[in-house]
């Protein structure tokens, strides 16, 4: 159901004093995106999770509180990443996929690979 010319009235005077009462804000809410926001909270959910695995193999031998911390801190990262990899959701995953196929990701994978593969070629 569209909006009557009231309420379009309504939503733009809103929306001219936001822009005029906080432009840095409001210029930030314009260019955040959900999926910046969980990609970015993805890579601090691995880097917290990294720690937690580093706390456990470090500490096991000398305090089995000390890894099972570490272990709580591992099991609230992989919650943590699974939440926000849901919000991404499929639509997203496969933006990224397409953007990383513009910028040639998948290439230079293949060239790894390709290196790989003749290295460790048998000879017949």
């Amino acid at each position: 159901m569209p909006l009557s010319e009231e309420e379009q009235r309504i939503l733009y005077e809103i929306e001219r004093n936001f822009y005029e009462r906080d432009p840095e804000f409001a210029a930030k809410v314009k260019s955040e995106t959900v999926y910046a926001h969980a990609g970015r909270n993805l890579k601090w959910g691995a880097l917290a999770f990294l720690l937690g695995l580093v706390i456990v193999i470090a500490s096991f031998t000398t305090s089995v509180y000390v890894a099972f911390a570490g272990f709580l801190v591992m099991l609230a990262s992989a919650v943590f990443i699974e939440r926000n990899a849901r919000r991404l959701g499929k639509a997203s995953i496969a933006q990224i996929a397409e953007n990383a196929k513009a910028r040639g990701v998948p290439n230079a994978m293949g060239e790894i690979r390709k290196k790989f593969h003749e290295r460790f070629r048998k000879e017949d």
